[in-house]
């Protein structure tokens, strides 16, 4: 690991809120032993990685109740564009102050039978304590909820990591009720769930979602009905936790 020539990640957080970013956090990989990568040997020789969020528009989260709209898929669309765009900033940055930087692409499906990718950004971003992970596997923050996309950058450089969240889901359903596959478990909230199975009914949900895909408009596997119910990401003033 090369040594850090920053007493902590400020002007890289700053840096990335400047190019758009509205979440910053760091993680350290080694917190990530065993989770899939591909390649499998993708976190060797990076023991930070940089997790960025970009929060989803109000505006076009709160119609999707029950299908995604094609504003939604629109605005998933150029919201993955300006992540992979920060990421590349992002790079650029950590390889001007002597270090190493991999930008992971912020939505890049490479197995459409287990849904992985060459990392999960989610996995991260828990690690980095950007939120936690809720009842549909998806990332909560306190901030906008599961409204929001992700995108991470691998480095070399020893950035202070932070923590993870502890889960703020408890006895809330309202991702489950509103989940129009019925595929969310309602399992109980932890940390991490040790399989995604134990959460998620992979099939049911993939099935809804392939669905979706008959509709104009509508890019593969999209949905966001979980991510548009979920009460914290809702405006302050609206929410019922």
């Amino acid at each position: 690991m090369q040594n850090s020539p920053l007493p902590n990640a400020k002007p890289l957080y700053d840096a990335a809120r400047d190019w758009g970013a509205d979440l910053a956090a760091v993680a350290d990989t080694s917190r990530l032993a065993g989770i899939e990568t591909d390649p499998p040997e993708l976190l060797q020789g990076y023991p930070r990685a940089v997790s960025m969020a970009v929060h989803l528009a109000d505006g076009i989260m709160d119609p999707v109740t029950s299908r995604p709209t094609p504003l939604y898929a629109r605005h998933y669309q150029n919201v993955n564009a300006l992540l992979d765009h920060i990421a590349t900033r992002v790079s650029g940055l950590l390889q001007s102050w002597g270090g190493k930087a991999l930008p992971v692409p912020a939505s890049q499906i490479l197995c459409e039978e287990r849904f992985t990718a060459s990392i999960s950004h989610k996995a991260v971003a828990i690690q980095a304590g950007l939120g936690w992970q809720g009842k549909p596997t998806i990332l909560v923050t306190p901030q906008f909820g599961p409204r929001v996309r992700l995108v991470t950058v691998l480095t070399d450089l020893a950035l202070p990591a932070n923590k993870p969240l502890k889960n703020r889901c408890a006895k809330c359903t309202h991702c489950v009720e509103a989940c129009p596959a019925g595929a969310i478990r309602n399992a109980s909230t932890a940390l991490h769930y040790a399989t995604r199975s134990e959460a998620l009914d992979l099939d049911a949900c993939v099935g809804r979602l392939r669905s979706n895909e008959q509709e104009k408009h509508i890019p593969p596997y999209l949905c966001g009905v979980c991510v548009s119910a979920c009460p914290w990401g809702k405006p302050k003033d609206s929410q019922k936790l």
